[in-house]
């Protein structure tokens, strides 16, 4: 099939049954699997217009709704946490596609620093996975008595664990909650100029405002997995909407360039995503966390690696 905004063409069956398989275990960790499709979509399909970041955007507002609403479903949504991800993403996300636009229409230099943060962050996750970065004890508990009660659950043949989360405290200073008896008090202002500089970067590349987000509150603030990733997962849904909106809304000012989205190819990945993410959302809380963490380790080592091939290539 022939998609005219992209150039390319591919068959049918290859957009969903890739996105769906990237889908399912990247959403086990709060991240959409954009910024897996991206350099598959440039380096696979040799779709290189700046409208693949666009494009990519796309399919996190279609894939993405399926896995929050069962963590919804789950209780285990931090809303609070949810928007002070939403606040500091949008306007991130609107800077990052004027830079993509003006600065970035080849993002070869870019994607060398990209590399450097996802390996960054996948080191220092590796660090505290085999107990040399000072992890947080009070993560690892909750998330130890998360797995405990989801195995009784499953022995009783319960649909598992609801209402997992309880927020305590929440203001323009502190966010604090709980998760299974354990406390977690973070800064709203670090969260917020995290979500920020990520907004950025997610907006350049069409990876969403919040795909990316969810090892920097595993690995820095010490949350855990099982609640940032519904987070992350919603924060990217609204930020990817808004930011396709933009693309589209800018398209007609550089008629030169290919900015506007292809609805076509981006809904083709977003249903593939949407079965992804809800089975690897429904799946989660049977994978231990230190799985989830060793998988988003290797995926960001991964991501790394080919930007950083592609870049001296």
């Amino acid at each position: 099939m022939y998609f005219p905004t992209a150039d390319i063409e591919v068959a049918l069956w290859i957009p969903p049954t890739v996105a769906f398989v990237v889908s399912f275990f990247t959403s086990m960790g709060g991240v959409s699997g954009a910024f897996l499709l991206l350099p598959f979509q440039m380096s696979f399909l040799g779709y290189t217009h700046p409208s693949v970041s666009a494009t990519n955007q796309v399919f996190n507002i279609v894939a993405i709704p399926s896995g929050v609403y069962r963590y919804w479903r789950e209780g285990r949504m931090v809303w609070p946490l949810t928007w002070i991800v939403i606040l500091g993403t949008l306007p991130g996300v609107f800077i990052g596609a004027v830079v993509r636009v003006l600065w970035l229409p080849d993002p070869r230099h870019f994607k060398l620093f990209a590399a450097g943060v996802l390996l960054y962050i996948a080191v220092k996750m590796i660090l505290d996975l085999t107990g040399k970065g000072g992890a947080k004890t009070s993560k690892a508990e909750a998330e130890r008595k998360f797995q405990e009660l989801v195995r009784a659950s499953r022995r009783a043949g319960t649909e598992g664990p609801v209402q997992a989360t309880t927020v305590g405290r929440f203001n323009l200073k502190r966010l604090a909650f709980t998760f299974h008896g354990e406390s977690f008090d973070v800064s709203f202002g670090g969260i917020f100029l995290l979500s920020f500089l990520v907004g950025i970067v997610g907006g350049i590349y069409g990876i969403g405002g919040g795909s990316i987000i969810a090892p920097f509150f595993i690995t820095f603030f010490g949350l855990p997995v099982y609640i940032v990733a519904g987070a992350a997962l919603m924060g990217t849904f609204v930020t990817s909407i808004a930011g396709v909106a933009f693309y589209q809304a800018i398209a007609p000012l550089y008629p030169d360039l290919s900015v506007a989205p292809d609805w076509v190819l981006g809904a083709l990945f977003g249903l593939g995503g949407m079965a992804g993410m809800y089975l690897g959302a429904r799946c989660q809380k049977l994978v231990p966390a230190t799985g989830i963490k060793w998988m988003l380790s290797a995926v960001m080592l991964f991501t790394a690696g080919k930007y950083v091939f592609d870049f001296v290539r």
